[in-house]
């Protein structure tokens, strides 16, 4: 993705699993009101496992799981806000995801949360959150960093 300007930044360390719920409660607060989430980091960093602390943390009830094939899940929040969690891991070109409506769902005003978004970099629009997880040095333990970029406010700018 083209370099594009911080507009803020925040690094988290988790030791253990347990500290999932706290790191989901800080990650809403540093989003604000940002809609689209990509998820960066290599297979078992735990992208999956910090985005069902995610939905938990939004008030979700139903089963998270990664969508792997079918390339987006729907859950509905305590508010009955939709949250929409994409697995893009497994698309060969972007067109696929224009086919299943990918736009429409990232301009629908709902949450996006997006693991894999290198494979339709084209497509995601430049006011996002980037969050990275790396492994730690133990098992359960993860680096989460989340940067905020922004785009020209009332345009449909793409990266």
């Amino acid at each position: 993705m083209p370099e594009q300007e911080v507009l803020k930044e925040q690094k988290l360390t988790l030791l253990s699993k347990a500290d999932l719920p706290q790191a989901a409660a800080d990650f809403l607060s540093f989003i604000e009101e940002k809609k689209v989430i990509l998820f960066e980091g290599e297979m078992a960093a735990g992208k999956t496992t910090f985005i069902k602390a995610i939905c938990e943390a939004l008030g979700v009830e139903e089963p998270v799981s990664s969508p792997t094939f079918a390339l987006v899940n729907e859950y509905e929040g305590a508010n009955q806000e939709l949250i929409y969690h994409f697995d893009f891991y497994r698309i060969d070109h972007p067109a696929e995801a224009l086919d299943m409506g990918a736009l429409e769902y990232f301009g629908s005003g709902n949450l996006c949360l997006i693991e894999w978004p290198s494979k339709v970099a084209e497509l995601l629009p430049q006011d996002r959150v980037e969050v990275t997880l790396e492994h730690g040095p133990t098992d359960e333990a993860r680096n989460i960093t989340m940067r905020v970029y922004g785009g020209n406010e009332g345009e449909d700018q793409r990266v």
